[in-house]
């Protein structure tokens, strides 16, 4: 009898398992970002090495991408000192996301396992983009919304930074302000409420910042598998330069939006309104670039 075992692979929402160590469940998406990390910490330890009081090539090409990504900083906190403070973890989120995203596109996504289940034999990648993942975008934009919160309450103090939540000095000046300013009793309960309408905006910043890398991310992955899929070799090459350009743009827009979420959080709220105002318009100017 002859035996025709079809492979098939299909892109999934969920990351698949590759290994197991005991109860523990390694995925491709875990696998790559564990790559990820690496390649930051060799990379990292190559360049310890390198440093010199001339530089080299390959420290001539770091400082020229750390000071145009410090200019850039700058423009969006306009303030040098939470610049400084911020950067670090900025750019490396930028670097996490950004080698994660191209890992997921790279040919080595051909190379993984073969299980075999009720319906046939399915094929398994070792290596999906752990930003594909949105357990692994979830946890990127809890660490920077729950970051800049506490970056906030060592700038401007933990009363304040309470205050942008639960305005109680809103209701307090009810009882200083009614007699000279009687329309008080309406504007104070309606700031009270926008306050507490903040921590819903929280919420949304997580939903915000995972969804739209998560959705990106796993949408170009399905579109090279297509394209791949209708013919192997040439049609992929344009739509995988497409998104190599694309990760770059989505790492660019989340490590520019925890800079501003950590700007408007070490400002007090009277100048909150103009850094919200500062984040629409990053947002919005960079999504302009993404689908340009």
């Amino acid at each position: 009898m002859e035996n025709n075992t079809e492979v098939k692979h299909e892109v999934t929402l969920y990351a698949e398992p590759i290994a197991h160590v005991g109860n523990f469940q390694i995925t491709n998406a875990l696998l790559t970002s564990w790559i990820t990390v690496a390649i930051i910490i060799l990379f990292v330890a190559l360049l310890k090495t390198k440093l010199r009081n001339v530089p080299g090539k390959l420290q001539n090409g770091f400082e020229i991408i750390l000071e145009g990504a410090y200019s850039l900083a700058d423009q969006v906190t306009g303030d040098r000192k939470i610049t400084t403070r911020v950067f670090p973890l900025a750019f490396s989120i930028f670097t996490f996301v950004l080698i994660n995203n191209w890992l997921g596109i790279l040919p080595f996504g051909s190379f993984g396992l073969l299980e075999k289940g009720a319906e046939g034999t399915s094929f398994i990648p070792f290596l999906r983009s752990g930003t594909a993942d949105v357990n692994t975008t979830i946890a990127l934009a809890l660490c920077a919304v729950i970051g800049s919160n506490l970056f906030g309450i060592v700038s401007i103090g933990a009363w304040k930074m309470f205050n942008k939540y639960v305005n109680l000095k809103a209701l307090g000046s009810i009882f200083t302000k009614v007699r000279k300013e009687p329309m008080i009793l309406l504007t104070a309960p309606i700031m009270f409420f926008v306050g507490m309408l903040e921590l819903v905006g929280e919420a949304a910043k997580v939903a915000s910042l995972s969804f739209r890398l998560f959705g990106n991310v796993f949408a170009g992955e399905v579109l090279l598998g297509a394209m791949a899929a209708i013919f192997a070799y040439v049609l992929p090459v344009p739509f995988l330069f497409l998104e190599v350009f694309v990760g770059l743009i989505q790492a660019l827009i989340f490590s520019i939006l925890v800079l501003v979420y950590f700007t408007i959080a070490a400002q007090d709220h009277e100048e909150h309104d103009h850094a919200e105002t500062l984040e629409k318009e990053v947002e919005f100017e960079m999504e302009e670039v993404a689908h340009a």
